[in-house]
């Protein structure tokens, strides 16, 4: 792209496809949303995951109608209300009702009956890195509608993520109508209500299952204000984000969070084995503190 001068007098790399997109981006460029990414959130991102940050962060460029990657970085150091939107684009928001529905039922199947046979009546879930809100919501279904009777019982969910907009929209419940499609009949009429008038298309999470769950924003880099034991803690599909020191060190705060024999369950392409001897595997993906 004519007209365009490099940074810092040293000539930069144009990444590859440079010709082809609206905006320079150079190695540089990446290196420096790698090293932010990582210093603050402990994100490991990949030499393959060039293409996917700028065409995350060019939405930003063109929305504050900025010229340049170096003119966003500057706009970056000197608006600290645009960090908060540069991790919201950066991070990763896949998610869906129910996603690996083994998980759900064997909380429903062998460690809630397991709290009951214990005597137990009180139940503390973490969904970390909960996103828009379907795997908190998942777990208050499944933990209201197993086969042991909790209507009696205290359980309360805390769902975090490090990304404020996907936790407003966990927060409020309301989803379209499509995103429920793959549920039963029975636990869609159970548990949502359908949108009228200007919500049409849309559905609502009924008011007990909002009541179970606190949304918060939570940067697992930092202080977590969490108060134990916790029962189960679900972190599926996050610590691939990471290091193995840093996965090795949330493991370990993890373990201490957990009540002795707790559970923690991860995404299929997670293992804590080789990190850490404080879980032991007891089903797909699923692990039991051992201390």
């Amino acid at each position: 792209m004519s007209g365009i001068k490099e940074t810092g007098g040293v000539a930069a790399t144009p990444s590859q496809h440079s010709s082809e997109r609206e905006f320079l981006f150079t190695e540089r460029d990446f290196k420096r949303i790698r090293d932010k990414l990582y210093d603050y959130a402990g994100i490991a991102l990949s030499d393959y995951k060039k293409d996917m940050a700028y065409n995350r962060l060019v939405r930003r460029l063109r929305e504050l109608k900025l010229n340049s990657f170096r003119e966003y970085f500057e706009y970056l150091d000197q608006e600290p209300d645009e960090f908060s939107m540069f991790i919201n684009s950066m991070t990763t928001n896949l998610t869906a009702f129910f996603r690996e529905k083994h998980h759900f039922d064997f909380l429903a199947q062998e460690i809630i009956p397991g709290i009951d046979r214990e005597g137990g009546r009180r139940m503390r879930v973490w969904s970390a890195g909960c996103s828009m809100g379907e795997e908190p919501y998942s777990l208050a279904m499944t933990m209201r509608s197993g086969p042991v009777n909790t209507d009696s019982w205290d359980m309360k969910i805390l769902a975090t993520d490090i990304d404020s907009k996907v936790l407003d929209c966990g927060q409020a419940g309301i989803y379209s109508r499509e995103r429920i499609e793959g549920l039963e009949p029975e636990v869609r009429n159970r548990w949502f209500l359908k949108g009228k008038g200007k919500h049409h298309g849309q559905v609502k999470a009924r008011r007990e299952l909002q009541q179970m769950i606190s949304f918060r924003e939570l940067n697992l880099m930092h202080n977590w204000p969490i108060k134990g034991p916790l029962d189960v803690i679900f972190c599926r599909n996050v610590m691939i984000y990471f290091d193995h020191p840093t996965q090795a060190r949330l493991l370990d705060r993890m373990a201490d969070l957990l009540k002795p024999n707790g559970y923690l369950f991860v995404g299929h392409s997670e293992s804590p084995f080789r990190l850490t001897d404080r879980f032991k595997l007891v089903g797909k993906t699923i692990y039991r503190k051992v201390d």
